[in-house]
């Protein structure tokens, strides 16, 4: 990514994490968040993972009052399929990065891979858990990527996508055999893809 113009806000760090990565359907969604130099004391951030829906979307809205910046990138099933999901998180990461409104000094990754950024970056495995501005932009990707798959859900109604928000569940699947894949699923993804095989290999010309 080349680099831009903003300038840089001294001393500041920004966390990096995404959402979705696993799933067979839907974008995968990141968030970059630069917090206070002194933090948010009481905020209570931790895992997105490990914290109720209502208790996350509480606080969304306190991570946002509280951010010096924050910014979303998402990349979707159409890109993923083309350049696999770990290239596509890190183009997403990048796009989260450079749309904040400052440029941090520092860009802090949960887990280990290093997105393609002009800033220097550092992976923190686990950092969801541990470093506060993760915790926030885990927090973030979250609650925006359940919000934009209940929406998808009624674009594309019938795989129940609001409810398991595009995992590999049972309910997932079944639906899948019955209805086939929609914009919205990873061909590349490997149950998506042996559903597409198993049909052109049944039914051929299809």
């Amino acid at each position: 990514m080349p680099d831009d113009h903003r300038t840089p806000l001294k001393g500041t760090w920004a966390g990096v994490d995404e959402a979705g990565r696993g799933c067979l359907a839907g974008p995968v969604v990141t968030a970059a968040v630069i917090l206070p130099r002194d933090g948010v004391p009481g905020l209570g951030l931790k895992d997105s993972k490990k914290l109720s829906a209502p208790v996350r979307l509480k606080l969304e809205a306190g991570i946002k009052d509280a951010a010096l910046s924050w910014s979303l990138g998402l990349a979707w099933p159409q890109e993923i399929d083309r350049i696999n999901i770990l290239q596509a998180t890190m183009r997403a990461m990048c796009r989260a990065v450079g749309t904040l409104r400052v440029q941090p000094d520092l860009v802090l990754v949960d887990g280990n891979q290093i997105p393609p950024l002009y800033i220097p970056c550092r992976c923190i495995p686990g950092g969801d858990e541990t470093e506060p501005a993760i915790s926030a932009a885990s927090i973030l990707a979250k609650v925006f990527r359940d919000r934009l798959m209940a929406h998808l859900d009624r674009k594309y109604p019938g795989y129940g996508l609001g409810r398991h928000k595009g995992y590999g569940t049972k309910e997932h699947m079944s639906r899948l055999r019955e209805l086939g894949p929609c914009r919205m699923h990873r061909r590349s993804f490997a149950p998506v893809r042996r559903f597409l095989e198993d049909r052109q290999r049944w039914l051929p010309g299809i």
